[in-house]
């Protein structure tokens, strides 16, 4: 866990997004155990390895995505 103290107004903040990149994290999580699943052990490190990390990847950019936008939405008040 990270220890990061937040005012209450941006631990609102994080649980919004948490909600939001939750679902997408369910949703990645099943994907990545639907390749690992398919590949026979010979092939989990190298085509299957750079799959997975380009998944999580795209996890990534969509947790910045939506912390963006929901800056965007009047989330936060002040400099970010």
């Amino acid at each position: 866990m990270i220890d990061i103290t937040l005012t209450p107004e941006q631990e609102a903040h994080a649980q919004r997004i948490a909600a939001i990149i939750g679902k997408k994290a369910q949703e990645e999580a099943l994907n990545m155990a639907r390749i690992l699943a398919s590949k026979p052990d010979a092939e989990l490190v190298g085509k299957a390895e750079f799959q997975l990390r380009e998944r999580a990847h795209d996890f990534a950019a969509h947790a910045l995505e939506t912390a963006l936008n929901e800056r965007k939405k009047g989330a936060t008040k002040g400099r970010a």
